[in-house]
């Protein structure tokens, strides 16, 4: 079963990142409705500039590539992966959070079924064996 999701885990990171490394060049460069807007209105000449203007990755670009389409799908990539990251890592921190918090006995996701059976089941050490019942 681990294998099953990491392989389809693999596989949507797979589909994502050549998914923004090629497909992410190609969208419009026309102005989003939020800076149409601003066009329209007139008010788009007052904006200014955030704080990460001048990073790395601004405008959908990556510093240093001249040519725009692989510096736009190199930052789609790059921003998958930070985003696959991000979200691993919360993932991962979350399921040794409810570990901890379970109790040993109580069987998890990630135990299996049969084991847990077998386990919730098995008599105690010290337990007598019953006596076996005649057939007649």
């Amino acid at each position: 079963m681990r294998r099953r999701l990491g392989l389809f885990v693999a596989a949507g990171l797979l589909v994502a990142l050549a998914l923004a490394f090629f497909v992410g060049p190609g969208a419009s460069s026309s102005p989003d409705g939020l800076e149409r807007v601003a066009l329209d209105e007139g008010f788009a000449d007052e904006a200014d500039d955030h704080r990460l203007a001048d990073s790395p990755l601004a405008d959908y670009g990556v510093e240093g590539v001249d040519d725009e389409r692989l510096g736009t799908g190199l930052a789609g990539v790059v921003g998958v992966g930070v985003t696959f990251v991000v979200m691993a890592g919360l993932v991962l921190g979350l399921r040794a959070a409810a570990r901890r918090r379970r109790s040993p006995a109580e069987p998890g996701p990630d135990t299996d079924t049969a084991d847990a059976a077998t386990n919730a089941t098995a008599p105690a050490p010290d337990a007598q064996p019953e006596p076996q019942r005649g057939t007649g």
